[in-house]
């Protein structure tokens, strides 16, 4: 009796995940992100200045010198949202890219920019989740994403997809929020995150709670070595990770060999 009251347990807690410090089933998490992503998706780009004091610039700089962009290379951008790291990319010399996220709002803001800075001919743009990528097996030569893993429900099928759409030689390489790693910072960047951002967020987009959730979900993301033992167990190999801003940041890389 006992082993299968256990074994209910273990069922349903296979159908939870985390939706910032909140446990919700995994069916409803990907609607609850999308509903934060449209509420913030015209001042999406406002905001990151303001939530890292436009730090964020500077890391998606060191992000593309990652890459290596060249023109005989081709780019798969998950959740690229309003397009930084694909238009990075393609002025920096990088071949031709799919500028991809599972959010429609965010895409148009993405397809609004591309228009503008005239790369459209070199983008093809698709409404893709993550977990399931339309695309063939080994197909591209680099997978990114950028501050978006933390929002997927299942990271490890991310994580296999981009893998299974490298080509051998491929490389992936994820930027994300990770685990500060300056103890005497934290009081202060606790402030920042749980205080300040809501309230900044509220006034900027007129949407408090969603930028409540955003520093929660920094929060929950596993850490450093976290996600680089999660990336070799999808397979991908040589991982490595580079912290930023003592670890307010970091971007982990592997290669499909």
């Amino acid at each position: 009796m006992n082993n299968n009251n256990n074994h209910s347990s273990f069922a349903e807690e296979d159908q939870v995940t985390d939706f910032g410090f909140r446990k919700v089933n995994q069916t409803e998490k990907s609607s609850m992100v999308r509903e934060v992503f449209d509420s913030v998706a015209s001042k999406y780009d406002v905001m990151n200045d303001l939530m890292s004091l436009g730090i964020h610039r500077v890391w998606k700089k060191i992000f593309i010198q990652e890459l290596a962009p060249r023109p005989n290379l081709t780019l798969l951008d998950l959740a690229g949202g309003t397009g930084d790291i694909t238009f990075g990319w393609l002025k920096n010399g990088g071949g031709p890219a799919y500028l991809t996220d599972v959010n429609y709002s965010m895409l148009s803001v993405g397809q609004s920019r591309a228009f503008d800075k005239g790369y459209v001919k070199n983008i093809n743009l698709f409404c893709v989740d993550g977990e399931k990528i339309c695309l063939p097996d080994r197909s591209v030569d680099r997978v990114t994403i950028s501050f978006g893993l933390r929002n997927c429900t299942n990271k490890d099928n991310v994580l296999a997809e981009a893998r299974r759409v490298l080509k051998p030689g491929g490389r992936f390489l994820c930027l994300e929020f990770s685990k500060l790693i300056i103890p005497m910072l934290r009081p202060l960047y606790d402030a920042w995150s749980f205080q300040a951002l809501p309230r900044i967020g509220q006034i900027i987009a007129k949407d408090g709670d969603s930028y409540q959730y955003l520093a929660e979900s920094i929060r929950m993301f596993p850490n450093q070595e976290t996600l680089k033992g999660m990336m070799e167990n999808a397979g991908l190999e040589r991982v490595t990770y580079q912290n930023l801003s003592g670890g307010i940041a970091a971007i982990h890389s592997g290669w499909r060999i």
